[in-house]
């Protein structure tokens, strides 16, 4: 099992590795892709050294699976590419979410439209995952109508850049700046760029991708994303109105016998999802869990996870795990 990790030494990348040095994939041969200025260069995996190499130089060696996190542009060229020579290529940028021929995955809710023809595999974006692992379950059970989705998300969706921006800025340190405006001491109601529709290309990717993942598009969703100065771990505020009433006491058992859900909802003791408490996790985080007074059927939820784990990594790792004990690779 030939494993190319494209982008290992980006930010993503990084935590890849870790996530794949912690799991149990069957991986007999270990590629590390960058770009030209990284190539030859070392890098640690498993207490071994490799030397990091070429897309074009990975593509020579034909790696069964390659993990692509190194840009929408990258995956563009390169995925097809490799899926030509017969890799199976999971892409972490956004590039082919939204494209019909290709599947956006979340293997524990549609991990089952996989099949050994998909040769690009789309992994959704790191708000959506957390979203759609909460609410899987729950649309399962009471049929979602309409979902309104406010996020707090870290710095480190944005990149290296906006993580040192932060620190820059906490450091007293004139630096170069990833978003327009300061993030310490504030809320940037700006993630992504700006669309015509006045929305952001984030708040658009959570309108849509939920669709694609539950395959249905039967509820409707909108969302307003922020960038809060945290620099791990994306939170959503998620009200969801659904088609039947409910219990809460069966909505908190239903999310607590989720797998990779964790509840935790005691209010008397101050617990509550937090981002600092998140990282470095693979679950996802539910509390506040609690009736909207001011319509039927309606709830409000607390979602958190590691952005740069379940969000992304892990995500990536866990679709490759998925087809090879599916037997799809």
């Amino acid at each position: 099992m030939k494993i190319a990790v494209v982008g290992a030494t980006g930010m993503v990348g990084t935590v890849m590795l870790k996530v794949l040095e912690e799991r149990n994939l069957p991986i007999t041969e270990f590629i590390p892709v960058a770009s030209e200025r990284s190539a030859g260069k070392k890098l640690s995996y498993k207490g071994k050294e490799y030397t990091i190499v070429t897309l074009a130089d990975a593509l020579n060696m034909k790696p069964d699976i390659a993990l692509f996190s190194a840009g929408g542009d990258t995956s563009m060229e390169w995925a097809p590419k490799f899926a030509e020579v017969g890799t199976t290529v999971i892409d972490n940028s956004s590039a082919w979410r939204m494209d019909p021929t290709k599947k956006l995955v979340v293997p524990e809710i549609n991990g089952d439209v996989l099949t050994k023809d998909d040769k690009i595999i789309a992994n959704p974006n790191c708000s959506t995952i957390q979203l759609v692992a909460a609410l899987s379950p729950l649309h399962l059970k009471y049929k979602m109508k309409r979902v309104v989705i406010s996020t707090y998300q870290s710095v480190s969706g944005s990149g290296v850049k906006a993580v040192q921006q932060l620190d820059n800025e906490e450091a007293g340190i004139e630096g170069e700046m990833a978003y327009p405006h300061k993030i310490g001491r504030n809320a940037i109601p700006h993630c992504d760029v700006f669309l015509e529709n006045g929305y952001t290309k984030e708040e658009m990717k959570l309108v849509k991708e939920p669709k694609k993942i539950l395959r249905d598009d039967s509820f409707s969703v909108t969302a307003t994303a922020v960038r809060i100065p945290t620099s791990g771990g994306h939170s959503e505020a998620v009200n969801v109105q659904f088609e039947y009433d409910f219990n809460l006491a069966e909505v908190r058992q239903i999310l607590t016998d989720t797998p990779g859900i964790i509840v935790e909802d005691d209010l008397a003791n101050n617990v509550y999802p937090m981002a600092i408490n998140a990282h470095d996790k693979d679950e996802v985080f539910v509390g506040r869990i609690r009736r909207d007074e001011s319509q039927e059927n309606t709830l409000n939820l607390w979602i958190v996870a590691d952005n740069l784990r379940k969000g992304a990594a892990t995500n990536t790792v866990q679709i490759a795990e998925y087809l090879v004990a599916n037997n799809l690779v």
